[in-house]
């Protein structure tokens, strides 16, 4: 069963099931919740997820385009991000994959698609054979 957890250890989780969705995220709470260019995500059904170890705090707010609202799921004490999830992705859960334990997590999470693709820096290439889309799915590709 597939499964990670925060910096510290503290936090852990767990998913059974297929993956939905591999995304790279380049919107700007993605940006602000890596301290990063993106955020690299897996989408699993929420059925099959659960925390392990660990009470991880949450901070909720509108989605960028959506209006719908997405919660952070992150660690009270080392303040790594987990997962997120909210009406937009309806059961599932948005795992970080780079809290994931597996060393090949990355490897095998090659993002189908960029969202927020316009907001990808210039000296970013983007993913070879992924869809490139303006916002979140279904909204028109760039």
């Amino acid at each position: 069963m597939p499964g990670g957890g925060c910096f510290c250890g503290a936090c852990r989780i767990e998913y059974t099931g297929e993956i939905q969705a591999k995304a790279l995220c380049h919107c700007m709470d993605c940006r602000k919740i890596t301290g990063s260019t993106y955020s690299t995500n897996i989408i699993v059904p929420g059925e099959g997820f659960s925390v392990k170890s660990g009470t991880p705090k949450t901070i909720s707010k509108k989605g960028d385009d959506t209006g719908n609202e997405i919660t952070s799921h992150f660690c009270g004490d080392c303040g790594s991000t987990m997962w997120r999830d909210g009406p937009t992705f309806g059961d599932g859960k948005v795992i970080k994959v780079g809290i994931l334990d597996d060393s090949n997590s990355l490897e095998a999470s090659k993002p189908a698609l960029e969202l927020y693709a316009p907001l990808r820096p210039s000296w970013l290439p983007a993913v070879p054979g992924a869809d490139q889309k303006k916002n979140m799915p279904g909204s028109e590709s760039v």
